[in-house]
């Protein structure tokens, strides 16, 4: 009674030699063989993907029940999707639902040498030959056939794939060499139930809006819908009443259990989305066999009749009647290659079971940053080119020290001369030139197609972002805040930081994204453009974390960034203080000790290595200013040792001269710079030379990086110093003069010390 997959199995052999078939749908009307624009033998070859995924299926139930299979959320019910498989092409880049098994059976043989039911297996049982994810994760996936892997998805793969559609046309606007051809359309399946996800609405309303705008967005939403969210039904005629009017977005629907109705739809839709350049949404109705998955008990929310019912329409079915009306197989025949298949599956299973499997931790991590196709770094720009570039600008670079507003953007302007597959976005980064100026002149100077102005959605900034990356592009979009980033941080956190880990390094998100952000903005804005919480990032393997403190420093680190995303395929975080943007003086007024030379992009510390901070100490250099003399080697004895970055360097560079002056105190500082990856061999050997050690955090002190840092001088240090804490209150900042209540400043980093050394 309850082993559905035994019953689905032996009612498929018996209904079909007892010639006991499911009707079509009535409401449908369904063309004939020829009219469905498929040849016999092309019914016949979906036919064998259908029956491939199915076997596929019920050969891993019964490798769990073994224990040799770690994962049972199948495509049975959703066969039909083998259609698409068929038509479209192996260059459409396809985002799949984790339903997709025949689809990616169809595609394969698209590829001459593809072993879909090998590969398939391979993922089931988590064998280290896995082609795709290598055992990390049973996925979907193939490079030669375009599909990047996608884990357990919940509509977060969709905005993404909404990127790439876009990014097909502005690659061949501006001549980027990409992965998709000009004419290529961009698949995205997923289910009814997703269709709900407010991450899947900020796709379908991000392709209805730049559709709506006059841009391309060749893309095909296909919806898989079988009526069910696990247990919870999708409402009657849901999907195609909130999908029929949406602006922009051509409906088309098709009887997911008829192979010919199918395909004579998908083949509207594809036309459409090719020739027109416009989104689709195609929606399938099919059913759900086997439940969610081989934990879910079914009969606990659906009726014995309900299931059976289900069963009854089995796609497989529906598909040999149409074989046997159109006498394109007996039933003898039908059974004979079920049969065969199934034999087949069992026999390389039985095979790859006793394949490696990966066991040691550093063989799981292997893959985190990995990039099997790096890209090679364009040569840089020559004179002519960077003085027509910067404009009036241009001698400022060599002779007017700026803050790190500015040079930040002289740093995206020679970023941008030079990678021509870079496109900077985000919200009012355009004409305006961002909230704080710091993209202003970029739009004139490179044009709409490379800085331009995204919807006020991050979840669609982000999603954007990965899917240009995914065909050629270096994206650098900016979150205006970094409050703003929780409105979509799975985009990062379950899309751009994992796909390299489950892909080998096959595919990789390379990109920068920019956050303006961190606190002690003057009692402005309050909690939400005052966010001190970089926890959200600092938890992502293999993410680069870049916090400078100044402005010389944020363009040698962006310059940093950018290599290691273009060679590397890395994923970056680039948060940018906003209370240092146009900070010029340290001490006094009109010091200018925080204003900097632009540093050169063809000198030799033109770029900042990962992990390398910075030392200042308090035997001032010759140049004396932080960006400048952040190479300064320790020289002797000292009291005490800073540690800290962003805002927190620039309140402990204004303590440590009151400490000198006034109390002869000697410090010394280490502005980490990078809060991923930090280098603590070098680290190390910096914390062995004092006796104590300040740890003064911007951020809250629960969940912030003062906890790692404590955590990791008190396991690797030899003799332990003396520590201390000076980070930000558990509390949200306010508005107003309160602001900075809460924060490290000069004062509390003076009164830590003194506390320390006895004073």
């Amino acid at each position: 009674m309850y082993n559905r997959a035994e019953i689905i199995d032996r009612n498929f052999l018996t209904f079909v030699k007892e010639g006991r078939l499911p009707t079509p749908k009535q409401a449908v009307t369904h063309p004939s063989l020829a009219e469905s624009g498929l040849a016999g033998h092309e019914v016949v070859d979906l036919f064998e993907s259908q029956v491939m995924s199915r076997l596929l299926d019920l050969r891993a139930r019964e490798l769990k029940n073994d224990n040799q299979c770690y994962y049972t959320i199948g495509s049975s019910g959703h066969e039909g999707n083998a259609v698409f498989g068929k038509a479209f092409r192996v260059t459409d880049m396809a985002f799949l639902h984790y339903r997709s098994g025949a689809f990616m059976a169809q595609r394969a043989k698209q590829y001459p040498g593809s072993t879909p039911i090998y590969d398939g297996l391979l993922s089931f049982v988590a064998s280290s030959e896995d082609p795709v994810s290598g055992g990390r994760h049973k996925v979907f996936g193939s490079l030669p056939l375009l599909v990047p892997p996608q884990t357990s998805t919940i509509a977060s793969h969709l905005p993404k794939a909404v990127g790439a559609a876009v990014s097909i046309g502005r690659a061949r606007d501006l001549k980027i060499q990409a992965e998709m051809p000009n004419d290529s359309v961009v698949l995205c399946s997923f289910g009814d139930a997703s269709a709900n996800h407010a991450t899947a609405q900020s796709a379908f309303n991000m392709a209805s809006l730049v559709a709506y705008q006059g841009l391309q967005v060749p893309i095909v939403f296909i919806c898989e819908d079988n009526g069910i969210g696990i247990s919870v039904p999708t409402p009657q005629n849901w999907i195609a009443t909130n999908f029929l009017s949406r602006p922009h977005i051509q409906y088309f629907h098709a009887d997911g259990l008829h192979l010919l109705h199918l395909h004579h739809v998908a083949r509207l839709a594809e036309q459409f989305a090719r020739a027109k350049r416009k989104p689709v949404f195609l929606h399938m109705s099919t059913v759900r066999l086997l439940a969610h998955a081989g934990s879910d008990p079914e009969w606990t929310y659906h009726s014995m009749a309900e299931i059976e019912e289900a069963e009854f329409n089995d796609p497989l079915l529906h598909s040999a009647r149409i074989l046997l009306e159109n006498n394109l197989l007996s039933a003898d025949d039908i059974l004979s290659l079920y049969q065969s298949t199934k034999a087949r599956i069992r026999r390389i299973s039985d095979y790859v079971i006793h394949l490696p499997k990966l066991t040691r931790p550093e063989d799981v991590r292997a893959s985190l940053t990995s990039c099997v196709r790096p890209r090679a770094l364009p040569p840089m720009p020559n004179e002519n080119s960077r003085r027509e570039a910067f404009g009036k600008e241009f001698e400022k670079l060599a002779t007017t020290p700026q803050h790190m507003a500015k040079l930040i953007n002289y740093g995206l302007t020679d970023i941008l001369l030079r990678y021509k597959n870079c496109v900077v976005f985000g919200e009012d980064v355009a004409k305006k030139g961002g909230v704080y100026n710091v993209t202003d002149g970029l739009f004139a100077k490179f044009g709409p197609r490379r800085v331009f102005n995204s919807p006020l959605d991050e979840t669609s900034i982000l999603g954007t972002a990965i899917g240009f990356a995914h065909n050629g592009f270096l994206p650098i979009p900016e979150i205006q805040f970094l409050a703003y980033v929780h409105n979509a941080e799975d985009q990062l956190r379950g899309e751009a930081s994992t796909l390299a880990f489950f892909s080998r390094g096959q595919f990789t998100n390379p990109m920068i994204v920019r956050i303006a952000g961190l606190a002690y903005q003057k009692g402005f804005g309050g909690h939400f453009h005052n966010d001190n919480s970089l926890a959200i990032f600092r938890d992502l393997p293999g993410v680069i974390i870049a916090v400078p403190s100044n402005g010389a420093d944020a363009v040698r680190m962006m310059r940093t960034c950018v290599k290691a995303a273009q060679q590397e395929g890395r994923v970056v975080v680039f948060v940018e203080p906003i209370a240092l943007y146009m900070t010029k003086d340290l001490h006094v007024e009109g010091d200018k000790a925080w204003s900097f030379l632009y540093p050169s992009p063809d000198a030799a510390d033109a770029e900042i290595a990962l992990g390398e901070f910075g030392i200042f100490d308090n035997v001032e250099s010759a140049t004396g200013s932080a960006g400048r003399n952040a190479g300064t080697r320790y020289q002797g004895t000292r009291d005490i040792l800073v540690i800290t970055y962003g805002n927190g360097y620039f309140y402990s560079r204004q303590a440590e001269k009151e400490l000198r002056e006034k109390l002869g105190l000697g410090v010394r500082i280490i502005d980490l710079r990078w809060i991923s990856p930090i280098n603590w061999d070098a680290l190390m050997r910096e914390v062995e030379k004092v006796p104590r050690v300040l740890i003064v955090e911007e951020c809250r002190k629960t969940g912030s990086l003062s906890e790692a840092l404590v955590a990791g001088i008190v396991e690797r240090a030899s003799a332990l110093p003396k520590i201390k804490v000076v980070a930000a209150d558990d509390c949200f900042i306010p508005l107003g003069p309160a602001a900075a209540a809460g924060l490290p400043k000069k004062a509390e980093i003076v009164a830590a010390i003194l506390e320390m050394v006895g004073k």
